[in-house]
């Protein structure tokens, strides 16, 4: 299809009278159908899909509706139920969350179609009242009201990635991408044991989809978020072990994770660098030299007493002490002759 013949997410958004987040479910869910890839974040709508979703009845509200989420009260209202059974329901496995997001205090708040809460009303109604059955995930056959929350188990994370993971695998059709959609769920010490080859590893970093997008900016939020996203449970890390090995053998055929071409190995026998050069010895300094002056300045600057000379005054001084001895001997000399 050619690029002309599409519209990119936000302008189908728009015609679609979609919000950014319930335009995101709508194709995650396949009610908008999307051409691209799955992680690429550039998928486009094509103009027929949305002229056919604007011409089905009820448009824009029936399609809004479809993609409609709510939270525990708001969900427990639509099944005429407690909020305190609601999430019960929930934490058994009966109720798979769609969604979720932190609040201000860093709880997880967990959301839910709408459509499916209505659905699930009315073909079991059974489970709305009376004791809840026997967990739908086995475990040690406690039965009673209480057998969902057997040692604190809570079913809604893994319920949750097992649906996320789904629908991002049924938008991909790359293999790659398969493997590292699955492998994004897998903790890094258990990557690197199922993919040894560092360049595989690299190529599946590169492709991992970020399954919650919006992540909070506190780091204690990041942390709670790292752990939902994050297989813990035995039973879930096993399937995608497994479905991982299968995963990466097709890729494998389909084509070879790219390697670097511009990183060349190092030869063989190579020189060593040369160690660095030590700077030489400092000679040993020569006794400071007198300045060379001028005639002037060596005339005008006074000679220190006991040099070769004598300061100016005192020759001075002298001279005239001399003149004085020289005419008294003159006029002596006189008398006596």
């Amino acid at each position: 299809m050619e690029i002309s013949e599409t519209l990119a997410a936000g302008r189908a958004a728009q015609e679609l009278r979609l919000r950014r987040g319930e335009f995101e479910l709508a194709t995650q869910l396949g009610h908008v159908r999307t051409v691209g890839g799955a992680l690429s974040g550039r998928r486009r709508v094509a103009r027929g899909e949305v002229e056919r979703l604007r011409r089905a009845a009820g448009f824009p509200d029936a399609l809004r509706e479809r993609v409609r989420t709510v939270g525990t009260a708001e969900g427990a209202d639509l099944m005429d139920i407690s909020p305190g059974r609601f999430t019960r329901l929930a934490r058994a496995g009966y109720l798979v969350p769609v969604r979720f997001y932190l609040n201000r205090y860093r709880a997880v708040v967990w959301l839910y179609l709408a459509e499916e809460l209505r659905a699930f009303a009315s073909g079991e109604p059974g489970l709305l009242r009376g004791r809840l059955p026997r967990t739908p995930t086995g475990g040690s056959g406690t039965t009673g009201e209480g057998a969902e929350e057997k040692a604190g188990e809570d079913c809604r994370p893994r319920n949750w990635r097992g649906r996320r993971i789904g629908l991002l695998l049924h938008e991909s059709d790359d293999r790659w991408e398969r493997a590292a959609i699955v492998g994004s769920v897998l903790d890094p010490l258990q990557l690197a044991e199922l993919v040894p080859d560092p360049y595989e590893r690299a190529s599946l970093n590169r492709l991992r989809p970020d399954l919650a997008p919006g992540r909070p900016g506190s780091e204690a939020g990041r942390e709670v978020v790292q752990r939902l996203l994050t297989a813990d449970d035995p039973d879930e890390i096993s399937w995608h072990r497994s479905s991982l090995t299968a995963l990466l053998a097709d890729a494998r055929r389909d084509r070879q994770a790219p390697r670097p071409n511009d990183i060349l190995p190092e030869p063989v026998g190579a020189p060593e660098p040369a160690p660095p050069l030590e700077p030489a010895p400092t000679p040993e300094l020569a006794p400071p030299q007198p300045a060379r002056t001028s005639v002037a300045e060596r005339e005008a600057e006074p000679v220190p007493h006991g040099g070769r000379g004598r300061p100016l005054l005192t020759r001075l001084g002298i001279r005239r002490g001399r003149d004085r001895e020289a005419s008294a001997v003159s006029r002596g000399g006189g008398a006596d002759g």
